[in-house]
């Protein structure tokens, strides 16, 4: 299954995704609100992984932000008299914005967000699923439910956590402060500050290095690193039989061939 060559669409054209040389760009296209989500939005998103995961041409996926005022100013609050309008209503709505963040997190392919202005809230939750962070030097980040009178989720507040440590997710969420690049970068936030008119040249060399690497190697370092950050202390069985898989693989033997004939890997 492949992504069409003009790409696929969700909720109404909010969520896109393109493939442009084995690279996969997930968009958050709502430029007029700074990309904010709306429930539509936080449902398209397994959709739109869904298909980016089946599409064997797919080798590394960029997330953004439709222009460069925000990669996502977070939930639409506009619509929080509908989506919390009954306990039946925030759970199905929590639900969907956990499914988002999951599945992205989970995706068995290398993912990059590309950070320009704002990252806020959940945006800043979808920015955390992803494997790495890119940021412009003016990009800022915010989680600030203690300003609405909410709260983080538990897998949200983790996510934070594991990067950050606990002192460090106390002080964003206790403030809901916005948090500069080069602080982010700082504390572990942030994986690379690049200047702004930069970044997606920046972004975009990474992703065409690592498409250019063995797609089942970083697909089993995906997962044992998701593991680790599941609690999985220990191997598991399912987590051993994919690491031997990869020395059965196409790959490790062109990888090991190309070694010896002093040439580059095609990995296919």
């Amino acid at each position: 299954m492949t992504i069409p060559p003009g790409g696929r669409t969700w909720a109404d054209g909010t969520v896109g995704v393109t493939v442009r040389e084995g690279i996969a760009t997930l968009l958050l296209d709502r430029p007029a609100k700074r990309n904010a989500m709306t429930a539509a939005m936080w449902r398209a998103i397994p959709e739109a992984v869904a298909a980016i995961a089946a599409d064997d041409g797919v080798r590394a996926v960029l997330m953004r932000g439709a222009g460069e005022a925000a990669f996502c100013a977070g939930a639409d609050i506009g619509e929080f008299p509908d989506v919390y309008a009954t306990a039946e209503a925030t759970r199905a709505y929590s639900d969907a914005v956990r499914a988002a963040q999951n599945d992205l997190a989970r995706l068995p392919k290398p993912v990059v967000a590309v950070v320009f202005g704002v990252c806020v809230g959940g945006g800043c939750g979808l920015a955390l699923a992803c494997d790495l962070r890119f940021a412009a030097a003016g990009a800022r980040f915010a989680i600030p439910p203690a300003k609405l009178g909410a709260a983080y989720a538990f897998a949200d507040v983790k996510q934070l956590t594991d990067l950050v440590g606990p002192a460090r997710a106390k002080d964003i969420l206790f403030t809901g402060r916005l948090v500069p690049a080069a602080e982010a970068h700082a504390i572990g936030l942030v994986d690379r500050v690049v200047p702004e008119e930069a970044l997606l040249a920046a972004a975009e060399a990474y992703a065409a290095e690592v498409a250019g690497l063995s797609s089942v190697s970083t697909a089993t370092t995906k997962a044992t690193v998701q593991a680790i950050r599941d609690g999985v202390d220990e191997e598991t069985g399912e987590l051993r039989a994919m690491f031997d898989a990869t020395f059965a693989a196409e790959d490790f033997r062109e990888g090991y061939n190309a070694f010896l004939e002093k040439r580059k890997p095609v990995f296919r």
